[in-house]
């Protein structure tokens, strides 16, 4: 195994809370109850219920889904993982592709309750898997096609799982490279196809993070190379340790973090920034918009299907989340939902939408993620808006009371009013937690009925 990655397995081992300074404790909380609360949401999602359904129920650890069952930790983990990533509104790393919340937080969860952690020893955990995401993925080569769910994120789950197990650096670097057999090949045209799948990978990040620690602890061995072939040979086209460790201990990847409210993918953001803007100037009704002309770049520009097949590809449809905004009013959780994608007016709205890439805004990318769109109306005016980067970017943050709205939205899916304010403070002091029961408790008494 690499020298940098043997470091990186010994800063997650020895790296505790007190280490950590303030602004990063806070920023690590946020990014807790904002991820709570789209995995409270996204359990709502009804093949999300029907697996849950014929998973039936266990014992260890909590899923948090309507009346709160228990199951195993590797399942309770597959399951909220898999639900967090059923409604494209979690945040996301800013400079390298990955969800890394999403796809650790779920095994930290099921992890540390059955080995009943405390809340500084879950959310040290929930840091140093983010981290380790971010660091791995700066010197991972995707493969075209691949996206980041369950690839370099299952690795950090991993770690960040056998840090709650208590194994030491030795012990967090054999559960990763176990875990490196455990790695995924999701694609993204899975996304535009509409095909929930994609989701399934993302869960099974929170599974490895329950596996991959018990299997080191059973004596299962991986070669010593084994991160290093797997991401650099099998599912990637290259890896490389070279900048792993720069800044380490200095420079905390979770506030460099974006987070989302509308409900779609996030490199078309910054295009519905503008749209909001345009919409605002003119004030038309749908029926007055001859057509709205997006330019963005080249990513982003490739999610143009005016025809999403179902609620899921539809988070990958620019020109149906502008149509949505324009009918509904914003393009939030509750605005990009089933009927949407049906909804007569949207339809009728979404075939006057074009997207095309623009090569100099694709030049800035990944520094800058610029778009620009031009709205006509049927009766001539017309209105032209620019950005450089969306909301919710680490430079143009929301503010905190927009997530916590966000959070309570989200959490009223499967919690009451009250409850959901309730765990929104117990998560603001989690760092005092004994153990998981502090939120499992209060998520069973207040859960709707």
């Amino acid at each position: 195994m690499a020298r940098q990655i043997e470091e990186l397995a010994t800063f997650v081992a020895t790296t505790t809370w007190d280490d950590v300074p303030a602004s990063v404790q806070h920023r690590t909380k946020l990014v807790l109850l904002d991820t709570l609360g789209v995995i409270l949401a996204g359990a709502e999602r009804p093949e999300v219920r029907r697996l849950r359904n014929q998973l039936g129920t266990g014992s260890g650890a909590t899923v948090y889904a309507s009346g709160f069952p228990s199951h195993d930790p590797r399942t309770a983990a597959l399951l909220n993982g898999i639900a967090g990533r059923s409604i494209e509104l979690c945040e996301g790393l800013r400079f390298v592709s990955g969800q890394a919340a999403m796809q650790v937080l779920p095994g930290v969860l099921a992890v540390g309750e059955q080995a009943r952690s405390t809340g500084r020893e879950m959310l040290t955990a929930l840091l140093l898997g983010y981290d380790v995401t971010a660091r791995l993925a700066g010197g991972f080569t995707p493969r075209p096609l691949a996206h980041q769910n369950g690839q370099v994120p299952l690795l950090a789950a991993a770690a960040a799982g056998a840090r709650l197990r208590g194994l030491d650096a030795d012990g967090i670097g054999r559960a990763m490279r176990v875990a490196a057999t455990l790695l995924l090949t999701p694609s993204y045209t899975n996304a535009v196809a509409g095909a929930t799948v994609l989701n399934v990978a993302g869960g099974m990040s929170g599974f490895a993070a329950a596996l991959a620690p018990e299997l080191a602890l059973a004596g299962f061995e991986a070669q010593d190379d084994a991160v290093e072939q797997a991401l650099g040979k099998l599912v990637g086209d290259g890896f490389s340790t070279e900048a792993t460790l720069d800044g380490l201990g200095s420079t905390w990847h979770i506030a460099r973090n974006y987070f989302r409210l509308y409900a779609c993918c996030n490199p078309i953001h910054p295009a519905l920034d503008c749209m909001q803007q345009a919409l605002a100037e003119l004030q038309p009704r749908p029926d007055e918009i001859a057509r709205i002309d997006f330019a963005t770049y080249r990513f982003a520009s490739l999610m143009c299907n005016p025809d999403p097949p179902n609620f899921f590809a539809s988070k990958y449809s620019l020109p149906h989340a502008a149509a949505t905004m324009a009918v509904r009013g914003h393009a939030g959780h509750a605005a990009l939902d089933d009927a949407a994608v049906q909804d007569p007016a949207i339809v009728a709205l979404r075939h006057r939408v074009t997207v095309v890439e623009d090569p100099a805004m694709s030049a800035v990318v990944p520094r800058l993620r610029p778009a620009r769109v031009t709205m006509v109306l049927t009766d001539g005016r017309s209105t032209t808006h620019e950005c450089n980067s969306h909301r919710g970017d680490f430079n143009q943050p929301f503010a905190e009371a927009e997530l916590r709205d966000k959070f309570r939205e989200l959490a009223g899916s499967v919690l009451t009013a009250d409850g959901a304010r309730m765990v929104e403070q117990a998560v603001d002091h989690c760092e005092t937690w004994d153990s998981a029961d502090a939120l499992t408790t209060l998520c069973r008494r207040r859960g709707l009925r």
